[in-house]
């Protein structure tokens, strides 16, 4: 049995593979945000973890980086 879009015919089996792709994307896509995030994370610690010399550096005081490093890893 197949489906019939605009005079094209359908298959069951390429409708599952449509799915099945849009399915692998959107899941490489949450992938995506959860490794931003936790490298958001990885930097705000190795920020807070840096001295007062390698702050004046980057041109940060010590409360803008316990600022920046106190932020939620998540929602930030």
């Amino acid at each position: 049995m197949a489906l019939e879009t605009s005079g094209i015919f359908v298959a069951p089996r390429d409708i599952a593979r449509s799915k099945l792709r849009r399915l692998a994307r959107w899941g490489l896509r949450r992938v995506a945000v959860i490794e931003h995030h936790l490298e958001k994370r990885r930097s705000r610690r190795t920020l807070s973890e840096l001295t007062d010399d390698e702050l004046r550096d980057v041109g940060l005081t010590r409360a803008q980086a316990s600022a920046e490093a106190s932020k939620s890893w998540f929602w930030s």
